[in-house]
């Protein structure tokens, strides 16, 4: 089953995570989030052979990103719980590291299909149509 069908939801709370930062940060490029995701990556795919994460230098907007992401992986992971607007706390059923992995590679394709498509903000022009 195609990671898209089978974690349609994760996909979007990490889209949703990037809108975000876009939406305080307009100036934010589809490489921004490439470099972001691409660091993540990186650090879940060691996490995954039980290595230590690489430390990250990042642009000051892919570091935006890169934060806002990886709260929701783990969040999404079930080791850190959402607080909502109310003071409730979501948490729902914790997903694999190597489906993290998985979801973040497919948005990483999905933002460099779209830059090439469409230019510098050409993915955050597309994801922000459907995140409200």
């Amino acid at each position: 089953m195609a990671v898209e069908d089978q974690y349609t939801d994760v996909l979007q709370n990490i889209e949703w995570a990037i809108v975000g930062v876009f939406k305080e940060e307009p100036r934010l490029l589809d490489l921004d989030v490439i470099e972001a995701l691409d660091a993540l990556i990186r650090g879940y795919g060691l996490e995954g052979q039980s290595r230590e994460w690489p430390r990250a230098t990042l642009s000051s907007r892919a570091g935006l990103v890169f934060d806002g992401c990886k709260e929701v992986c783990e969040w999404r992971l079930g080791r850190a719980p959402m607080a909502t607007s109310g003071g409730r706390t979501i948490a729902p059923p914790p997903i694999p590291l190597a489906a993290t992995v998985q979801c973040l590679k497919r948005l990483r394709k999905s933002a460099r299909f779209w830059n090439e498509r469409s230019g510098r903000q050409g993915y955050l022009a597309y994801i922000q149509q459907y995140v409200p």
